[in-house]
């Protein structure tokens, strides 16, 4: 069970900070940013458990 969590609090963290990156594009290259949006969505799907 803790391997589980220690999995998915990583991927929290890959989140987060794709996150970040992506809101940070849509303010300075918002024509761009749509080049860290599949990072997102990965790793929040990887994240909730759901792959």
């Amino acid at each position: 069970m803790s391997r589980a969590t220690q999995s998915t609090k990583k991927y929290w963290i890959y989140f987060l900070i794709s996150l970040v990156i992506m809101i940070v594009m849509l303010i300075w290259a918002n024509s761009w940013f749509w080049v860290a949006l599949p990072f997102v969505l990965t790793y929040l799907v990887q994240a909730l458990d759901v792959m």
